[in-house]
Parts: structure tokens; C-alpha cells; sequence
């Protein structure tokens, strides 16, 4: 993967940028030293790795801005950095940036249950959002696989989702409003806590810019009563496209559960050995979730239990009591990180049409044999957010090239049944040179000049989202 050559001048520059940043910032807040920089040198696209030329861990708004102004001046590269858990290497660095990261910044700053939100720092954890409003009958709906250390600030970039987003919705659905600090130190307010903000929806552009338009600091977000109770049920199929007709018949039945979560028989095994949940053994599984009061649940899985059964399955469990459900939920929690032991993969997540999901499924089959790599699938199968794990040698030569080129078919065939390249881990620098077989040249322009209009310079987040000879020219002209 290709990344531009680092500019010279800053980095003879290095120590008097440095010097400067720590004019403005708390002396543990800079940091320079190539050993300490290790830890910054990629995210969870792991694959490549690149010291920054700095890392600055700021705690607040105000020193957010004095940062940004100082490497504004000196023409300096910033890449925001939340948690540092990106598949996409959103926030991989080049040798010439500073990363700016915002671990730091993890204050719950206002909660209001009337009118239903809570602003936070950028750096607070997904999941510590519903740990701060729980106590109180409340929840925060996104809830990515990661959500035990995702920061918020990598939500918004990326548009994250989770299993729970079929009903709920993904981060955009559940931001009210951002304190964002653009390139140059200035600092603005998008939205707030209110159902419709004035003006152009701003938001709705911030959400999902992967850092290319400033740094979000500060976020109200909306939180959500919990509802009564869920049940989830268990389901095993002889077929991966059996499995996925039987989603997209639930689909088009009219029900919404909560979640649709899928796996294939490699996943399965990976999670069976992993986290011993009981998953029967079969080529597909899927676990569908819904909730409401005890009558809409009973009246939900009676419904989707009779779909289920259309589809022959080898296995239909609904869970008896909470530790039933917990465990079914276990395996999926703990997918990639069983994936992670047996093997170096790759993650996607191009989205498909729900009715695409059987043939996508049979294709992804087939490219695996033609590339002579296994791929495992396990993704949010209610909205079709597909993440197949392509399984390579890192060790091994060409193995990896190899990975690439079958992970760029594969998402060429998302966008070819009408589907998109990225559904909510970003484009970052692994899909940014597959963004022409989704854009055409005009509707590519017109998100270049957005970026203009908030990064006149070309300084956040570089060798991101696109092709490397727009960024070279855009910087140059």
C-alpha cells in the first residue's frame, strides 16, 4: 500500500516543531521519543507501519486548538487518532505527522434523561457511554464489536455501527451535535441537543469524514430507555446461502429485530474453540435478536422461528433465561478475536442489499478458491454490512498482495449488486484506491471540494480516503 514520501523540510524541522508543541501543551503530552512513538505507528489495520514525526495527547478543546494552530503554521500533517482500533488504517500516520490523539479526553461533560442526551469528550469509550447513563434505565445504541475500547472520536470518523444497528441505527442516527476544531485552531459547534438543528445539516457531513475535515473533541450523543427485555434465538443452517435467504425473508416479512448477526462454519470453529459458547457445528449460523415487552417479543419470535423453519434448519435454539442469551451472544463478541489466533486475516465490510446476500455469499465462496485463500464471514446480516476475513500468511511472500487483490474483488462485487464499498469501518488507505468503482468523476469532485472548503491546506488526516494523485495535486495546487 502506497504512502507519499515524507516532506523533507518538516522533518528538519522536527525539533522546533516539537519545542513549540510543548509550549502549549503539558510536558507528558508531547511525545518524540522513536521508542514511544512505536506505539502509534499503526492502528488495527496492522499490516503497515510507519512512525509519526510526533504524538501529542492534548486533554481539552482549548489545547486541541493551540496544537492544530501550531502545525497549521508550519505546514505540518495532522492525523487524529481515537482509540487506534481502525481496520481501514484510518489513523496510520506518515513520517512527517503528528499524530493527535485524544485518549485522554474521556469526561462525561452533561447528561440530560428529559431530553434524552449526553455530551462527552471524543475520547470516551462506546461502551462507558452506556456505563455512565445505565444506572438510570438508559443506553447508547451503536455498539461496534470493539466497543470495549473504540473511542467515540473513531465512531463519528468512521460512521461506526454494531450488531444492534438494524434497529437502532449507526452513529449517524444517534449524533446530536460535535464541538469539532478545524486544521487552523478554530474551534466551531454542529448541531446540539435538540431533534432538528437550524441551517445545512453539517452534521450529517462531519459524521463519516474519517478526519479529513477537523477534530472532533466533544459530542452530544442520544441516549435511548432501555427496553423492557430481548431474547435472542439461535439458528444453524446446511448452507451459507440457505442462511441467507432465510434473512432476507425475514426482512421482507415486515419484522425488525434488534440484530441479525451471521457466521459460517470457519468462524464458528474459531469461536467454538475460542470462547466454548455451544454453537451446534454446521456451515452457517445466524442469531437473531428481538426485544420489547414480553408479548412483542413472543409475538416476534414466533414469526421469525416460522421463517426459520421454511429453511430446514439443523438447529433452532431460543434462549431460556439471561445466561442462555449471554452465551449465545458470546461466540460473535468474540469473533475477531478468535480469527486473530489462528490466522493473519484481513476485514471487510462492504454492505449489499439484504436480497444480494445469498449470491454475494455463494460469490465470495467461489473467488475464495480462486485465489486459493480461505475466507471466513461473520457480519451484521440484517442491513447486508458483510465482513469477510480473508486468512493469509503475513510470513509468507506475495501472500499478502494476494489478500489485497482478493479483498478488492470482493468489495467490486458489493458495489456491483448495488451495495457500497464501506458500511462502517471507512475507507481509510484500503479502500481509497477502489473509491472510481464506486464515485464517478463528478460526484469524487464534489466531496474534493468539501474537503477544501475545511482543510483549504490538505493537512488532515493525509493519504486517506483518496487516490494518492488527488491528495498530491490538491496539496500542490
Amino acid at each position: 500500500m502506497d504512502m507519499p514520501r515524507p516532506d523533507a523540510a518538516i522533518l528538519s524541522r522536527k525539533a522546533r516543531i516539537v519545542a513549540r508543541l510543548r509550549e502549549v501543551l503539558p510536558a507528558d503530552a508531547v511525545v518524540d521519543d522513536l521508542h514511544e512513538l512505536r506505539a502509534y505507528e499503526c492502528d488495527a489495520l496492522s499490516a503497515y507501519r510507519c512512525p509519526p514525526l510526533a504524538a501529542i495527547l492534548p486533554r481539552s478543546t482549548t489545547e486541541v486548538a493551540a496544537a492544530l494552530k501550531i502545525c497549521h503554521d508550519e505546514g505540518v500533517p495532522v492525523v487524529p487518532r481515537g482509540a487506534g482500533t481502525s481496520l481501514a488504517g484510518g489513523a496510520l500516520p506518515t513520517a512527517d505527522s503528528v499524530i493527535l490523539g485524544v485518549a485522554r479526553m474521556n469526561a462525561v461533560l452533561e447528561v440530560s434523561y428529559t431530553d434524552r442526551f449526553i455530551r462527552v469528550q471524543s475520547g470516551r469509550t462506546n461502551l462507558s457511554v452506556s456505563g455512565a447513563v445505565e444506572e438510570a434505565g438508559f443506553f447508547y445504541a451503536p455498539d461496534p464489536s470493539s466497543q470495549l475500547a473504540c473511542a467515540i472520536a473513531g465512531n463519528i470518523a468512521m460512521n461506526s455501527g454494531g450488531a444492534h444497528c438494524l434497529k437502532y441505527g449507526v452513529t449517524t442516527n444517534n449524533l446530536l451535535g460535535v464541538t469539532m476544531v478545524l486544521m487552523d485552531g478554530t474551534v466551531v459547534e454542529i448541531g446540539g441537543p435538540w431533534m432538528d438543528a437550524p441551517g445545512l445539516d453539517l452534521l450529517g457531513v462531519v459524521c463519516g469524514s474519517e478526519g479529513q475535515l477537523g477534530v472532533v473533541t466533544e459530542a452530544t450523543l442520544r441516549i435511548l430507555p432501555k427496553p423492557e427485555g430481548a431474547l435472542p434465538v439461535l439458528m444453524g443452517f446446511d448452507s451459507s446461502e440457505v442462511a441467507g435467504a432465510c434473512v432476507s425473508d425475514i426482512i421482507k416479512a415486515g419484522v425488525l429485530p434488534v440484530a441479525i448477526e451471521f457466521m459460517d462454519r470457519p468462524c464458528i470453529e474459531a469461536c467454538e474453540a475460542f470462547a466454548r459458547a455451544g454453537y451446534p457445528m454446521c456451515e452457517a449460523l445466524l442469531i437473531v435478536e428481538v426485544e420489547g415487552s414480553e408479548a412483542e417479543i413472543r409475538h416476534q419470535l414466533d414469526l421469525i422461528m416460522q421463517i426459520a423453519r421454511r429453511h430446514n434448519p439443523v438447529e433452532l435454539r431460543e434462549a431460556a433465561d439471561a445466561d442462555q442469551a449471554k452465551r449465545i451472544w458470546l461466540g460473535r463478541k468474540s469473533a475477531f478475536g478468535a480469527m486473530g489466533q489462528i490466522n493473519d486475516y484481513m476485514c471487510l465490510d462492504g454492505t449489499i442489499p439484504v436480497s444480494s446476500l445469498p449470491f454475494v455469499l455463494k460469490r465470495i465462496g467461489e473467488l475464495s478458491r480462486d485465489f486459493g485463500l480461505d475466507v471466513a464471514n461473520v457480519f451484521h446480516a440484517g442491513d447486508g454490512n458483510m465482513h469477510p476475513l480473508i486468512l493469509y500468511n503475513a510470513n509468507l511472500p506475495g501472500d499478502q498482495e494476494k489478500c489485497e487483490a482478493l479483498g478488492a474483488e470482493i468489495l467490486k462485487l458489493c458495489v456491483e449488486v448495488g451495495g457500497c464499498l464501506t458500511g462502517e469501518h471507512g475507507v481509510g488507505i484500503e479502500k481509497r484506491d477502489l473509491m472510481a468503482v464506486q464515485y464517478g468523476p463528478t460526484d469524487l469532485e464534489a466531496q474534493l471540494r468539501v474537503k477544501d472548503v475545511f482543510d483549504p491546506k490538505w493537512l488532515l488526516n493525509p493519504a486517506k480516503v483518496f487516490p494518492l494523485q488527488v491528495t498530491a495535486s490538491r496539496r500542490a495546487g
